[in-house]
């Protein structure tokens, strides 16, 4: 028998999308900057993109619930500042070496960062779990009046709480311990936000794609398609809602640590609005958006409102731009459009 030898076929490299390639890069520049700003001491800009970081987790969570379930939520915020007074209370207590609860058991203050964290996440998760039980019973406006509703109970709670410095607020005077890390360090409490910001849309991503994901994909469509299937849509949604609350919240907690403070500000419907508006900058539904949203709206604070104070103008025409034109958010404008814009 004749022998035949056949070349073999060249292995072909699967061809990115370009959103994947926009993804890449945006983590890429946020990653990139921060670090040449640590190497040259200008510690302002590497606290600058962690709160570019901090503000795309919280949006990460809002558009889980948004562009994932539907749930326009004008009550995140609640969330947000739950977060945020569940360290600020932690660090209090610890600080002071109180108890934060003596009857029937003591609770102490603690000032380690992932205990403060779970506990952050756990207890606006409870929140959400009550918050989300009553609001889901509605849809359309009447949903977003109502979780705004629960967010400025939330408010005028902690502004009445003079335990924890009502109105004024509550310092953090030294911030919170991580095992084995230089918590302190500029440089350091970013990687670390940023490594949370990673875990945040890997998390929405796998839930996403998973059957948990198309089920509350379809009950944002047509619930009643879903209800048909024989899957009751309203646990679905809740816990869409809760895991996008705990999301929201841990945001809120690495906000104190950056800022050593908290108050009643991070609970108001101001911020539930920049919140949404970091998921419409970037793009309702797109996994990266809100990372994009959050650096547009952070830049345009800080480097337009330089000059002037009614930077929110230009926000505000910006967004305008955005829900008129480019329904993708700018995320669609650079990647293209994707089929749920």
């Amino acid at each position: 028998m004749q022998r035949t030898d056949t070349a073999p076929k060249p292995v072909s490299m699967p061809k990115l999308s370009r959103e994947t390639i926009v993804n890449i890069a945006v983590m890429a520049i946020l990653l990139a900057l921060p670090l040449w700003a640590s190497s040259i001491g200008e510690d302002y800009y590497v606290n600058l993109a962690s709160l570019i970081t901090i503000f795309a987790i919280a949006g990460v969570g809002l558009n889980f619930a948004i562009g994932q379930g539907g749930m326009v939520s004008f009550g995140h915020a609640a969330f947000f500042g739950i977060g945020g007074y569940t360290t600020g209370i932690a660090a209090f207590h610890s600080f002071e070496e109180t108890l934060f609860v003596a009857m029937p058991f003591a609770i102490s203050g603690t000032n380690q960062m992932l205990i403060i964290w779970i506990v952050a996440m756990v207890i606006c998760g409870i929140a959400a779990l009550a918050i989300g039980a009553i609001s889901l019973r509605t849809e359309g406006v009447y949903f977003i009046m109502i979780t705004l509703a629960f967010a400025q109970m939330i408010y005028y709670f902690a502004i009445s709480w003079p335990t924890y410095g009502g109105e004024d607020g509550l310092s953090i005077y030294l911030r919170n311990q991580l095992p084995m890390v230089d918590a302190e360090s500029a440089l350091t409490f970013f990687l670390v936000c940023f490594i949370l910001l990673l875990g945040a849309i890997f998390v929405s991503a796998r839930l996403s794609g998973s059957r948990f994901g198309a089920a509350l994909g379809t009950a944002r469509m047509n619930e009643t398609r879903l209800a048909t299937s024989g899957i009751d849509p309203f646990p679905i949604k809740l816990t869409g809602f809760v895991i996008s609350a705990m999301i929201t919240g841990l945001a809120g907690a690495l906000f104190a640590e950056l800022n050593g403070f908290v108050g009643p500000s991070m609970l108001s419907w101001h911020r539930s609005g920049e919140i949404m508006v970091f998921v419409i900058l970037g793009g309702v539904g797109r996994l990266y958006g809100p990372v994009i949203g959050a650096a547009l709206f952070v830049l345009l604070e800080t480097y337009i409102g330089e000059w002037t104070q009614h930077w929110q103008l230009l926000l505000g025409l910006a967004l305008l731009g955005v829900v008129l034109f480019a329904r993708g958010g700018v995320m669609g404008m650079i990647a293209g459009r994707a089929r749920h814009d």
